[in-house]
């Protein structure tokens, strides 16, 4: 489709239809929620702990209110309702009691006429700590029950998994080759562009309206409520322009402040972080210390996995419970495995909170499983897609959960089809920006060799065990200026992903009409779930769908009453109802004579179950999804720098709905994904922060990003809304562990800890 033909509307289903901020976001002209303004707005800031862990011993706030401009300083003790929230644990208070937990934890807020005002007034506010020695290491926290306690007399393991499958004393003796391997993975900031901001409203009705960048309106909205002492639905929360989420807006950061704020000054309360403030103001990827042990046969069978895994959650268990659920369920990989032992644990610290992050879990096993599989490759004597291609799962397949692969899983095809991706060109030296490091003019081609590597991974879609995972759609079809048109709600956070675009495709391709509206997101329609686990396109797509079918099923009611005659098999179609045989009978603008037609519709996907406590067995996902990259790399291995040459993808989707943004996401998760791999990791020392800032903390630019090749698959998923997949995250499992597998093939190096340090790669 042209550019042209994409702007005059109509897209449906199938089509890479443009976005509707695109062209605003590329001019700036797009409204985020940083630009928010209100007349008679005051300014919040949050005043928060430079220590990772100590007790408050006093707090006074006289001289901030005495600084011209101040509207408010509230503290804990200006929480009216509930002081403690979160995600699935309400472990974290509004602003911090008797100690705080980490470094960054909001303490006081101000509001002020300015922001400067309100910063100046903040650094007047005194407050007294004990501090108090760091509790920062996870692996004590999870198996040493000395270890002292991050929250009193409560354990630090937010949440302990175990997988327990076959005979592992017999399997230890028939296999033939054991390999082991323990390995490490940094935290990862999910670095979005727009920080967290928002602006909080009071309502005459001694309610409050939010208009907020967010992934989860309503959880938002159940959490905040308490909080202020109010009813749910004295509380709204509209979305607001979102700069980037990937996880770390399922969390409240800025919502609850502001809305205190707010209710106690009267007026319109705007709060906006900076970059510094938003590495503390969100959760962070888990970061994980990964044991794994694999026996195979001689000609690579695996006989069994023997894995711990440890995920530091930080301070508060915002969604770790959920994140050891996925690292255990898929922490085998996409392999057949007669006999499994795995403990996943995920733990309290002192360190900064860990939650929600593109991958979930399945990011960190997935580095540590397939680093283990090119090890079991080399010891057998294979290639590493072989050994791949000989455990791979397939449709049928039983996982170490037990539950069976009951959807397309053509695995062995895609490690096939991404071996079979032609090899890039050898890098000459014509052009220094070609080598690692070459816009700087490292090198000129000496010390410089290439790597090959490759890795699939295994990710679940949708909310899992038994979590009441639903979505809620409204439609409504009525005629505006004589043309039929469509009005899509719902509470669906478009967070960059393309969700507005997709719904408008939907409700074209089911009504048949070229005009369609996407309504704001908000609190008024009933829950659509959160924007992450890879779920809107099934869950609001499935959701839109169902309403759409209503919505079909009364219009042709009405045209059968206007013609006095059944017309079973009919269709709507370029505006109007078409018969079984393809003939137009009326058009939608006189069935609907004036009226509108509305309907509301819930959507559930099948039901999953938790995982059992002792042995990890249940039916606890909805769907799979594969992702297979091959990465080639250039390494200069004197200086230890690395240039991805190369990222090539396969990818089963199910089906393609939109091919245009469905490639956006494949280049997106490869990016993030490349990004923990070689450079992306909040460096955390005794629970304090060292770089938060992207002068220090590095993401990739697009000289770090390299062309892609990519094959998509379309087998469809008979359990799914129109055979779809979810398709935003799995690419960030497979690209992180094939680029590091890429520079051991260059250097012979173990490379057991990502980001890949130089000091890790250098022979020099």
């Amino acid at each position: 489709m042209t550019v042209e033909a994409a702007r005059r509307g109509g897209e449906a289903l199938g089509d890479s239809a443009l976005r509707p901020d695109g062209v605003l976001k590329v001019t700036g002209e797009f409204a985020y929620s940083s630009d928010l303004w209100a007349d008679d707005m005051v300014w919040g800031v949050t005043l928060r702990s430079p220590h990772p862990r100590a007790r408050i011993t006093g707090i006074d706030v006289s001289e901030a209110l005495a600084v011209p401009g101040v509207h408010a300083v509230l503290t804990h003790e200006d929480v009216p309702g509930e002081k403690f929230y979160g995600l699935e644990h309400h472990d974290q208070p509004v602003l911090a009691i008797d100690q705080v937990r980490y470094q960054g934890e909001p303490v006081a807020l101000v509001a002020a006429d300015h922001p400067e005002t309100a910063r100046r007034a903040r650094d007047r506010i005194r407050v007294g700590y004990e501090v108090l020695e760091p509790l920062t290491d996870a692996r004590r926290a999870a198996l040493d029950p000395s270890y002292p306690k991050v929250h009193g007399d409560r354990s630090n393991v937010v949440r302990h998994q175990p997988i327990r499958v076959g005979d592992m004393a017999h399997a230890r003796r028939v296999a033939e080759v054991v390999v082991r391997g323990e390995y490490e993975v940094g935290m990862q900031d999910q670095a979005f562009l727009g920080p967290e901001s928002g602006l909080a409203v009071p309502a005459e009705d001694g309610g409050v309206d939010l208009f907020v960048a967010t992934q989860w309106l309503h959880v938002d909205q159940e959490q905040i409520a308490p909080c202020l002492g109010l009813p749910t639905g004295r509380v709204r929360l509209t979305l607001a322009g979102v700069g980037g989420a990937f996880g770390a807006r399922e969390d409240l950061s800025m919502q609850i402040h502001a809305c205190l704020l707010a209710l106690r000054t009267g007026r319109p309360v705007k709060i906006v972080y900076g970059r510094e403030e938003s590495f503390f103001g969100h959760v962070h990827r888990h970061p994980a210390r990964l044991r794994y042990e694999h026996g195979a046969t001689r000609d690579g069978r695996l006989v069994y996995v023997d894995a711990e895994i440890v995920l530091d959650g930080g301070a508060y268990a915002s969604s770790t419970s959920a994140v050891v659920g996925n690292a255990a369920s898929l922490g085998v990989g996409p392999y057949e495995v007669p006999n499994v032992r795995l403990d996943a644990y995920g733990v309290y610290t002192n360190n900064p909170p860990c939650g929600a992050m593109r991958g979930f879990g399945a990011v960190q096993a997935c580095f540590a499983y397939e680093s283990q599989m090119d090890k079991v490759a080399e010891a057998c004597g294979l290639d590493p897609v072989e050994v791949r291609i000989r455990n791979a799962v397939a449709e049928g397949s039983r996982l170490a959960t037990g539950q069976v692969i009951d959807m397309p899983a053509p695995l062995a095809a895609m490690l096939e089809d991404a071996r079979a991706f032609p090899a890039p060109p050898p890098t000459g030296t014509a052009d220094v920006r070609d080598l690692p490091g070459g816009v700087s003019n490292t090198t000129h081609g000496e010390g410089v060799r290439r790597g090959v590597g490759y890795a699939v991974g295994i990710k679940n879609i949708c909310y899992s065990e038994g979590f009441d995972d639903h979505s809620t759609a409204r439609v409504r079809l009525e005629t505006v200026g004589g043309e039929p048109a469509a009005l899509v709600h719902t509470a669906a956070a478009e967070v960059g992903q393309g969700l507005v675009t997709l719904q408008a495709q939907i409700a074209r391709t089911e009504l048949g009409v070229r005009q369609v509206t996407v309504a704001p997101a908000d609190t008024g329609v009933g829950s659509a779930g959160s924007s992450s686990a890879s779920r809107q396109s099934y869950m609001t797509g499935g959701a839109v769908r169902a309403a759409c079918e209503a919505v079909r099923e009364r219009v042709i009611e009405l045209a059968e009453e206007r013609l006095g005659r059944s017309l079973p098999g009919a269709s709507l179609h370029d505006g109007r109802v078409v018969a079984a045989d393809g003939l137009a009978v009326a058009s939608l603008a006189e069935v609907l004579a004036g009226r509108a037609v509305e309907e509301t519709r819930e959507f559930r996907h099948r039901r999953t179950t938790a995982l059992d406590p002792l042995t990890g067995q249940g039916d606890s996902h909805v769907q799979f999804a594969f992702c297979v990259h091959r990465a080639v790399v250039d390494v200069d291995v004197e200086l230890g720098l690395v240039k991805v040459v190369e990222l090539a993808a396969v990818q089963d989707v199910g089906r393609i709905l939109n091919p245009l943004a469905l490639e956006g996401q494949i280049h997106g998760g490869s990016a993030q994904g490349l990004g923990l791999a070689l450079m992306e990791e909040i460096q955390v020392r005794d629970g304090v922060v060292r770089n938060p800032s992207f002068t220090d903390y590095l993401i990739p630019t697009i000289l770090d990003m390299p062309p892609m090749r990519t094959r998509i698959l379309e087998n469809a998923d008979p359990h799914a809304p129109y055979g779809l997949r979810g398709a935003g995250e799995p690419p960030t499992l497979s690209s992180t562990p094939a680029i590091v597998a890429a520079v051991r093939d260059a250097t012979g190096r173990p490379l057991t800890r990502i980001p890949v340090r130089p000091e890790h790669i250098s022979c020099g």
